[in-house]
């Protein structure tokens, strides 16, 4: 169904921009994960780009959501109060800045987020009017492009700051509206992405394209539709030879010199601190990128010394959000002769967990598991590296989240592609995975397993008590930043101030409908006296349910419980 056009640049435009990117990235996600080869053939920049905007689309929504209660009728009033209308261009696009910069995920999504930023700042800029025409798109798009190059320590041409910079010549060129704007920039871009395999080495011997770029035309390929209400044409783009660019990258970078990972945090920082921080990761590898500013920043460099990376950032400022990634075997950075020679198992689990306690648990019971810390969910190449790294024929996959069901499908498509034989079990918390697990047999044939595996995490009615981070809608009324929260299966059940109290208000919701066994995994914030108060209460109303409690960490949820 077509989109209806939005003739100028204001709040409401921001938020169809961005929900026409995600899906339009969620469609391309995989091909562009098929392409990415510089700088390192990690096989997920179409997922990273993907997530970096997911969490810009989630700060427009929530500002959206949080206009919309404080406009909502006071009790007996019946009227909204004055200056009802929605949100502001500088808050929509601030959120959209924001939301990209604390989500940014690998190089090309840091990337994306200071291009993001750098159009905010232009169009935040215009305190006199909450709206901007076709000039307005113009200098933003400008800012962007130079933004990004100015946040890059070493830019290259021929990669995603080139299609930027020519989406923004071809924007300055243009006249009229926001309509006529976007569409030259997207065709800017587009003839600039297809020139790119001819300005780096790399990409013409794999017989790609950027992916970054890519991803990039494919965000403008969406604000055309967002003022046109139609999706321009797909960007045809030479990529035939797909199945050589692992390959080729590897042959490119095969001496073993490259950086062994990529360390990614949150910073926040005096711009000072961040001038000094660039020059000494500068020294310390490649593919930096900073981006940011008024206090926090994205920081991206691959390096051998990772904590020398993290201490850098310590001495800065406040880093958190701290991810670490190794490359690991048969990556850019690694030659097939490094590779252990072992034999290959004929069959293993691989887990996405959210603590630590969780990550022991699930290894003891001998999965391969992947951390997944609260807010940082894996990307596709992360799956892809943890079933590479479980070494076996055949793979069961366990996402543990229903936000990854994607994620884990472009995974399992790309091991696919690699010779495993992959099975994804669409697992939404880990406790429908420590049921499926614990009727793991691997002498059964692959598929009777995975159909056992299924139907145990099928049988299990999940749970979490969390603490709400904001005002929000929820299928239960209207939370409070700190309300005790209770979702079952997913929806918010339950609205509370004591989490003991809201705990055992889930439990008895969930047992009502039956249950043999209660699987309560404690977060590292719960009370201690949750688990003892719980567990009395299913032995005094419920005599014949077993409970069982294992630690689960720095888990994000306070509790997370199962009932089969």
């Amino acid at each position: 169904m077509a989109q209806v056009p939005q003739r100028f640049f204001d709040a409401l435009a921001v938020r169809t921009w961005c929900g026409l990117s995600l899906r339009a990235l969620g469609r391309a996600r995989e091909e562009i994960d098929a392409i990415n080869v510089y700088p390192v053939a990690d096989g997920d920049t179409g997922t990273n780009l993907y997530l970096t905007v997911e969490s810009a689309v989630a700060a427009v929504e929530a500002v959206f959501a949080a206009h919309e209660v404080d406009e909502a009728p006071r009790a007996g009033s019946g009227a909204p109060r004055a200056g009802a209308g929605g949100p502001s261009l500088a808050d929509a696009v601030g959120a959209m800045a924001h939301g990209a910069l604390i989500g940014a995920r690998g190089n090309s999504g840091t990337i994306l987020a200071q291009l993001l930023r750098g159009m905010a700042q232009v169009l935040a800029a215009r305190s006199d009017t909450d709206h901007t025409g076709g000039h307005g798109l113009q200098r933003a798009l400008r800012h962007a492009a130079a933004s990004a190059r100015q946040a890059v320590a070493h830019p290259v041409e021929g990669t995603v700051l080139t299609v930027a910079s020519a989406a923004a010549d071809a924007a300055d060129a243009a006249g009229g509206d926001c309509a006529e704007v976007a569409r030259a920039a997207y065709e800017g871009a587009r003839a600039a992405l297809a020139a790119t395999p001819g300005q780096l080495a790399v990409l013409e011997r794999a017989g790609v394209v950027d992916a970054g770029g890519h991803g990039l035309v494919t965000v403008l390929a969406a604000l055309v539709e967002t003022f046109t209400g139609r999706a321009p044409g797909p960007a045809a783009a030479p990529h035939a030879r797909v199945e050589r660019a692992e390959e080729q990258c590897a042959a490119e970078a095969g001496d073993g010199n490259g950086p062994a990972f990529e360390v990614i945090y949150l910073l926040e920082a005096e711009d000072a601190a961040v001038a000094r921080l660039r020059q000494r990761l500068d020294a310390l590898g490649d593919s930096l990128v900073v981006v940011g500013g008024d206090g926090l920043w994205n920081v991206h460099v691959h390096v051998d010394d990772a904590g020398a990376a993290v201490e850098a950032g310590v001495e800065a400022g406040r880093p958190y959000r701290i991810r670490i990634t190794h490359f690991g075997h048969g990556d850019a950075h690694t030659t097939k002769a490094e590779r252990p020679p072992r034999e290959r198992a004929q069959r293993a689990v691989v887990a996405v967990v959210p603590g630590e306690g969780l990550a022991a648990l699930y290894a003891e019971a001998g999965a391969t598991t992947l951390l997944a810390r609260p807010g940082e969910p894996p990307a596709s190449g992360e799956l892809v590296q943890a079933v590479r790294r479980a070494h076996a024929r055949e793979v069961v996959l366990l996402p543990n989240d229903a936000e990854l069901r994607h994620t884990a499908a472009a995974a399992a498509e790309q091991a696919r592609t690699e010779g495993i034989r992959v099975a994804l079990i669409p697992t939404r918390s880990a406790v429908q995975g420590i049921a499926a697990l614990a009727v793991h047999e691997s002498e059964r044939r692959f598929d009777e397993d995975v159909v056992a595996m299924t139907s145990a995490a099928g049988a299990t009615r999940h749970a979490e008590v969390t603490v709400a981070e904001r005002q929000s809608w929820t299928t239960a009324g209207i939370c409070q930043a700190g309300d005790v929260l209770g979702l079952i299966d997913g929806d918010v059940a339950v609205i509370g101030a004591d989490v003991s109290q809201v705990a055992a208000t889930v439990l008895d919701r969930m047992l009502s409908a039956g249950g043999e066994l209660v699987t309560l995994v404690l977060g590292d914030e719960a009370p201690e006296s949750v688990a003892d108060h719980l567990e009395a209460r299913v032995r005094e109303a419920y005599l014949a349910v077993d409970t069982v409690v294992y630690r689960g960490g720095r888990q994000g949820a306070l509790l997370l419980v199962g009932v089969e």
